[in-house]
């Protein structure tokens, strides 16, 4: 019943019951809501989520050892986080930080080798897959929502409009794009600004598919994408961008990371690096989206990213929070997974989009009601080399 006492403490508000193996059903939260029922179809599995339930309930929920038998997933993970959210601070989540902060020490080493291995354990899968749910450039990163009924396309766009802004390029200059993915944002700047490109991915399925893209658009000899780790690059750089790499760093290496941009970028460069963040302390990712999605994930807080520029002397020239945005990105790529399930089931199996549905939900539910947002941070050498004003960023 151990499960059940951790229930019972988290669980204040809401509406949420536990169906055991023998039938048994324990309520909990004040019943104010839908109500959902989840079960453990084995005894087993449910005293496993009781000593680790970060990392075991979404194990048993995609091995189907837990159902949900009321409600929806959505349902379930909002009543949990929304829970979360109210005992922040408290007993239970502070022990839970620090056993966690003793294995993330280990889990976000990502040295050049290690880094191309957790790279490779999500990008790396099918390409057709991610077709399944992305926009049509396969921006597989955060989109820019003016308003919240902009479709997902628009608001693709429109991202890679907004940090082309920052950059403030200029015809023929040298741009860096440090996990450049399947190419898109590095094709959208050289198509739109003339600029010269070269883009660096540790995913061998993305560094074939952006330069195919880019032989395909007819600009292949101002846009290449190379398979190497940033830390092996050598040219400095104009303008260098970073949308959606950073994640993957690792605290360990964060001074590592900015002194390596500082030494690519030319004196008069801006850089601009678009990753995504938490508020509140630091705190490592969970258990489960570190071991099955994510391996060797961390998502930073603010102080955590300024203490190494600082360490730099580099100038800090724009800082921007965007709330809300991930969490209607995740939404709609939700929509299109679930539109096309079956042909994931048949890529993979029904425990990968058990699994998937279980990141993308929870990914979701963490940027509307927790303490995940998006940063962007624009930096430079020199104090004068951004206007003094933001009156740039929203001009045509």
């Amino acid at each position: 019943m151990l499960l059940h006492l951790l229930l019972k403490y988290l669980v204040r508000s809401g509406s949420l019951e536990l169906e055991c193996p023998d039938g048994a059903v324990h309520r909990y939260g004040d019943g104010t809501g839908a109500t959902v029922r989840i079960k453990f179809h084995d005894a087993v599995a449910m005293n496993r989520a009781a000593f680790f339930p970060r990392l075991r309930i979404g194990e048993a929920y995609v091995d189907g050892t837990m159902t949900i038998e009321k409600g929806t997933l959505k349902d379930f993970l909002y009543v949990v986080g929304h829970n979360l959210v109210v005992q922040q601070g408290g007993m239970l989540q502070r022990i839970s930080r620090r056993l966690q902060n003793v294995v993330n020490f280990a889990a976000t080493y990502n040295p050049v080798g290690k880094a191309q291995k957790n790279v490779a354990h999500h990008y790396d899968l099918n390409g057709e897959f991610f077709e399944l749910f992305l926009d049509s450039d396969k921006q597989y990163s955060c989109a820019y929502f003016e308003t919240p009924d902009t479709d997902l396309e628009t608001a693709q766009v429109a991202k890679k409009a907004h940090v082309a802004k920052k950059l403030r390029i200029e015809p023929g200059m040298k741009v860096l794009d440090i996990g450049s993915g399947w190419g898109g944002l590095g094709l959208y700047l050289a198509q739109n600004y003339d600029c010269d490109v070269t883009g660096v991915t540790l995913s061998v399925e993305q560094h074939k598919v952006s330069n195919q893209r880019a032989r395909d658009a007819g600009i292949d000899d101002r846009v290449r994408f190379e398979l190497k780790d940033y830390r092996h690059l050598d040219q400095r750089f104009d303008r260098i961008v970073s949308v959606g790499m950073f994640e993957h760093v690792g605290p360990r290496h964060y001074d590592e990371f900015f002194a390596k941009v500082k030494d690519l970028l030319k004196d008069d460069g801006i850089a601009m690096i678009h990753t995504i963040g938490r508020m509140g302390t630091p705190e490592p990712i969970s258990p489960w989206m570190r071991k099955y999605i994510f391996p060797g994930a961390y998502l930073p807080t603010l102080t955590e990213i300024t203490r190494p520029i600082e360490k730099q002397w580099l100038w800090l020239t724009d800082f921007e929070v965007w709330r809300e945005h991930y969490a209607d990105t995740l939404l709609r790529w939700h929509e299109r997974f679930m539109a096309n399930r079956d042909k994931v089931r048949a890529l993979y199996d029904e425990k990968f989009c058990r699994m998937w549905e279980m990141y993308l939900l929870g990914c979701e539910m963490g940027f509307r009601i927790q303490e995940l947002c998006v940063f962007q941070i624009q930096l430079a050498r020199k104090i004068d080399t951004v206007p003094r004003s933001r009156a740039y960023l929203y001009r045509n």
